[in-house]
């Protein structure tokens, strides 16, 4: 038998597109010799569909494509698509043998927790299905059944000697390595080797990075296939002594973190643009590190000509701020514009002078020239279509150092959730290469410019002490009793709550940004505005 495995990058809705490239690649699987088909969960609708799931329209186009699909009666296809029936809607994989749909099998645990909210879409499903080719007896589950060895062991009994598993996992740090050393439980347990195929893709604040992979009974990974691109790969499957042998010319691939992360925003911020059509983005280019890194992965996602960067001086901003945006775009050579704001931010001040009488400059005018940079780069992008992104990343969102309808304006943060630590990491990982990012925007204070001899930590903590302090709040849930524990001091760990809990009011209004992390500032972060608990 030979298996395709199939991940790609659908578009959630695009019902008749994301069809039209299954049939496509079910026609190169064919032409190969191909006996099973299989790719990724919901893969007509793409994951995830949320609330179109409620309107009966949508579930009945998605069947209506699903049949476009039986025409073919050369190759067996295992493909996810919603199923309504009577009241009930189930998360589904239909076997389609021989131009029909043979088997469905209905997704059993479904999870609510994180960015999943499928309890809320589909009923669970109560029967295991076991399909057989040549002999082979395949199960089937769906993502979050994997995670339950209980199912394995039900198909085991069942008399599975192959298990095929449709995903849509999404990409977070160390996933990877997670999803294979699950697998591996199950297989030890149940010596049944496992077939993983998952989508790719990005999703409004989601990232999935496919990764799809085949691990035998012996615990042997056969295959593991690209991150974060469409791939088609194909593995042959024979039987001797009762047990199963796979072979395959393509052998696993590897990456290290920093890579991943680079892949995983570049495909976010590609999609993100691209599916809702924007014709490019626009970046307030400061000088600083944050969206100098914005910057180098835009051009990497987009291409020169899609990426606009504005300069926006005021006397604060050194020259040497203004010559390294100036030399980052030209050596990307993206469009690049200087407006000076100092003019406005005077004849703002001037407008506020009467009822600022007697009162002392403080940040108020610092946040000013934030929002007059937000809205020069908002007028920008409605001029000509492009996208702004806000350049802030994970400390300073978490923290609060971020100005509402200023750097905060934007459609997209695509730094959102990497803490600033990683951020150094990332620019130095991407010089490692080449020097697409000004050595000294890399080696210099952390500054937003926004008064005379300013550092981030005239507010901020250490980074290497913040971003620490904030990963264990924010990730492993840990109490100011646990941190201090742990020897930090106690007036940090004050401050540092007290500016997360402050800020919340801020993050609600912030835009979306890709989740790379365990925990992120989006479905999995639901703490209430008002809120007199500091943990």
């Amino acid at each position: 038998m030979r298996i395709a495995l199939y991940q790609f990058n659908p578009t959630v809705g695009d019902l008749s597109g994301n069809t039209d490239k299954l049939i496509n690649a079910i026609n190169e699987s064919t032409n190969k010799g191909c006996d099973l088909f299989v790719t990724s969960e919901l893969s007509i609708t793409g994951y995830c569909p949320d609330d179109l799931l409620l309107r009966e329209s949508f579930l009945k186009d998605s069947f209506h494509q699903l049949n476009r699909l039986l025409n073919f009666k050369k190759i067996n296809l295992l493909i996810g698509c919603p199923y309504r029936i009577s009241t009930k809607t189930y998360n589904s994989v239909f076997y389609i043998s021989n131009g029909i749909i043979s088997e469905r099998y209905d997704k059993i645990s479904l999870p609510n927790y994180g960015v999943f909210d499928e309890l809320r879409y589909f009923d669970k499903g109560n029967t295991y299905k076991i399909i057989i080719f040549n002999n082979i007896k395949i199960g089937i589950l769906i993502c979050e059944d994997i995670w339950t060895s209980d199912h394995v062991m039900q198909l085991k009994n069942l008399g599975a000697n192959l298990i095929c598993v449709l995903n849509a996992s999404p990409f977070r740090k160390d996933i990877l390595d997670k999803r294979i050393q699950k697998v591996k439980q199950n297989i030890m347990i149940s010596n049944i080797p496992i077939v993983y195929v998952n989508q790719i893709g990005g999703q409004d604040d989601i990232v999935y990075d496919g990764n799809s992979f085949v691990i035998d009974s012996k615990l042997e990974v056969k295959i593991l296939m690209p991150a974060f691109e469409e791939s088609l790969t194909f593995i042959d499957v024979t039987t001797s002594n009762n047990a199963l042998n796979f072979i395959s010319n393509n052998p696993p691939l590897t990456y290290n973190s920093l890579e991943y992360l680079y892949k995983a925003l570049t495909l976010s911020l590609k999609d993100y643009i691209q599916k809702n059509g924007f014709k490019g983005v626009i970046i307030g280019l400061s000088g600083g590190i944050d969206s100098a890194l914005t910057l180098a992965i835009a051009n990497n996602a987009l291409g020169k000509d899609n990426v606009i960067t504005v300069m926006m001086p005021s006397k604060y901003t050194s020259k040497m701020s203004i010559d390294d945006a100036f030399l980052m775009s030209s050596n990307l050579g993206v469009k690049h514009h200087s407006i000076n704001i100092d003019t406005v931010f005077t004849e703002y001040k001037n407008l506020l002078s009467d009822i600022f009488v007697n009162l002392k400059e403080d940040t108020t005018e610092e946040n000013l020239q934030a929002r007059i940079r937000g809205a020069l780069l908002m007028a920008i992008s409605n001029k000509l279509g492009y996208l702004v992104l806000t350049t802030g990343n994970k400390s300073e969102i978490a923290t609060g150092y971020c100005t509402l309808y200023g750097d905060m304006v934007g459609g997209f943060c695509l730094l959102k959730d990497v803490y600033k630590t990683d951020v150094y990491k990332l620019s130095c990982w991407i010089n490692s290469v080449k020097e697409v990012i000004p050595n000294r925007i890399i080696t210099r204070a952390p500054t937003a410019e926004l008064n005379f001899n300013q550092t981030d930590q005239d507010v901020l903590p250490e980074y290497s002490i913040l971003d620490k302090i904030l990963s264990y709040l924010l990730e492993d849930g840990l109490s100011s009793q646990d941190l201090l524990a742990l020897g930090y001091p106690d007036d940090v760990i004050t401050k540092v709550i007290r500016l997360l809990n402050l800020s919340e009011y801020k993050r609600k209004q912030s835009v979306i940004g890709p989740k790379v992390s365990n925990s992120s500032f989006t479905k999995e972060w639901r703490y209430p505005i008002t809120n007199k608990y500091l943990f």
